[in-house]
């Protein structure tokens, strides 16, 4: 499942794309992507701030900034719950994907 749209980071709006897996190694579900470009999260970032939260609608999760990509994008990742709302049938929630 991948999630591409609206989201906050540390109080700010940003789009991201986003996807995840379970992981039978160590039986958990990572997830991860790219924020689109944005200052205030590549300023994040480049101040040393690695550890963030992420919103998306009422869903809250610790994340992790990452690199900075050749376009100013910004990798995040994480571990646990996705932070994207479950959805039963991915053409009622706007932004989720089936992959």
């Amino acid at each position: 499942m991948s999630y591409h749209g609206p989201a906050g980071v540390e109080g700010t709006p940003v789009r991201v794309h986003l996807s995840g897996r379970w992981e039978p190694v160590d039986g958990r579900f990572h997830w991860g992507g790219r924020i689109e470009p944005d200052a205030r999260v590549a300023h994040l970032l480049r101040s040393g701030r690695r550890n963030v939260e992420v919103r998306i609608a009422d869903r809250v999760r610790a994340a992790r900034l990452a690199e900075i990509d050749p376009w100013g994008g910004v990798r995040i990742t994480g571990v646990g719950d996705a932070p994207w709302p479950p959805a039963a049938d991915p053409t009622s929630a706007p932004g989720l994907t089936e992959e």
